[in-house]
């Protein structure tokens, strides 16, 4: 493989220049072609030649080193930087620049310095005469697939700005259902975290002085009491074996749920949990609904939209569903049929995915059923707190129960003993 620089003509006349990888100069005049334009020169660029194979592992290694570091060193992507790309790429390709001058100009203002990285290197190969959708597949820790496909088809059918801000939009979406999540955990986790920081307090500084009391008298405790003793001495003697039972316990779940297997069971019983099951579901659903509706009105032919969906989903469970619908539809079966046969959708949706491919508007209605799951998800988000409320009061109230029983009680019957 050779880099080679060219002069073309383009449908225009104008003349274009550029570089490209190709095997050889007939292999680049076809490759030049490919891309509706007429070669006028075609020549070996200067140390464009083929790499021996030490050289190429020699860079490979090095590259492979840079990219460690920065995913070392450097914070990853956040959902907002690839948000403002979107948006500001179709503000560009809508005005006309070039999209490597595009690139170029959005790798300079980018305040994330592994975006900014990743722009520089998709600059370098636009340059060399790939494609932009070809570029950001190099990069899939930053750009997944689903992003790649939809640039992909807006590249072939020149409405690369409508498919930029398709993204944008789903994106932000996406964005703000995580805030709304967010929010909604965050009371929960700080009640459950002053809990968990009470009982180690109580256990380790509490118990305790009450523990020498209780020798001092000699009396006789009941069992709830010497519970609590029995809990609290294994606490103050034994805490590295429970640390190190806890991190084990930590790491062997981690493990398991990294697994094919256990990730599928992980992701299943999320969506079965208590208060927050159903909506994990609807928001997983409104996603799928959301990238599937995306993909085909994109123009991605629907067996490759539901695999790049099923990915999109972030969900094994519910991925390989979505992977199933897929090979059911590859055996002639129609969508409505497959959606019915997953389970996963309401008899409401059902009808609109009914609806939708009678009419030929199967992404339209299946936005109204995406929008419809996220109306859902925002109301019961809104009222999630509400739901949590009275387990976290009821753990709260055992906790105080146990207290009284096991402090209280002997301190009462000592009282009684000595009146």
């Amino acid at each position: 493989m050779a880099t080679f620089s060219y002069s073309a003509r383009n449908a225009s006349g104008a003349l274009v220049k550029g570089q490209i990888d190709a095997a050889d100069q007939n292999a680049a005049a076809q490759a030049i072609l490919g891309r509706q334009m007429i070669p006028v020169q075609i020549v070996v660029s200067k140390g464009g030649k083929a790499k021996s194979p030490a050289n190429k592992k020699s860079k490979s290694g090095d590259k492979q080193q840079f990219s460690l570091q920065m995913d070392l060193i450097a914070p990853k992507v956040k959902l907002e930087d690839l948000v403002i790309f979107a948006r500001q790429m179709h503000s560009l390709m809508k005005a006309g620049i070039p999209i490597l001058r595009a690139v170029n100009g959005l790798a300079e203002t980018s305040n994330s310095p592994r975006m900014t990285t990743a722009l520089l290197d998709i600059s370098d190969q636009l340059e060399r005469g790939r494609t932009l959708s070809n570029a950001l597949n190099q990069h899939p820790k930053i750009f997944e697939q689903l992003f790649v496909s939809i640039v992909h088809v807006g590249e072939n059918t020149g409405k690369l700005d409508e498919a930029f801000l398709q993204l944008a939009v789903y994106l932000e979406r996406e964005q703000e259902t995580r805030k709304q999540i967010k929010s909604a955990t965050r009371y929960p986790t700080f009640v459950v975290g002053a809990i968990v920081a009470a009982l180690v307090i109580m256990n380790i500084f509490v118990i305790p002085t009450f523990k020498g009391m209780f020798d001092k008298l000699g009396a006789d405790l009941p069992p709830m009491t010497q519970i609590l003793l029995g809990m609290s001495d294994f606490f103050v003697n034994q805490w590295p074996l429970l640390v190190a039972a806890v991190a084990g316990a930590v790491f062997m779940i981690g493990r398991y749920v990294k697994t094919e297997a256990g990730k599928l069971k992980w992701d299943r019983y999320k969506l079965k949990m208590p208060a927050v099951g159903s909506v994990l579901d609807r928001s997983l659903m409104a996603r799928f609904c959301r990238s599937f509706s995306l993909m085909l009105k994109a123009g991605v032919p629907m067996t490759n939209a539901l695999n790049l969906t099923a990915d999109a989903v972030d969900n094994s469970y519910v991925g390989k569903k979505v992977v199933g619908m897929r090979q059911n539809i590859e055996r002639g079966e129609s969508l409505t049929r497959v959606a019915s046969n997953s389970g996963l959708f309401t008899p409401l949706v059902m009808q609109m995915i009914a609806v939708g491919e009678e009419t030929g508007r199967v992404d339209e209605l299946l936005t109204e059923v995406a929008e419809y799951y996220e109306r859902e998800v925002d109301y019961d988000l809104k009222s999630l707190t509400s739901k949590i409320e009275p387990i976290l009061i009821s753990i709260v109230s055992a906790m105080v129960l146990v207290l009284a029983l096991g402090i209280f009680t002997p301190m009462w019957d000592m009282m009684n003993a000595h009146q």
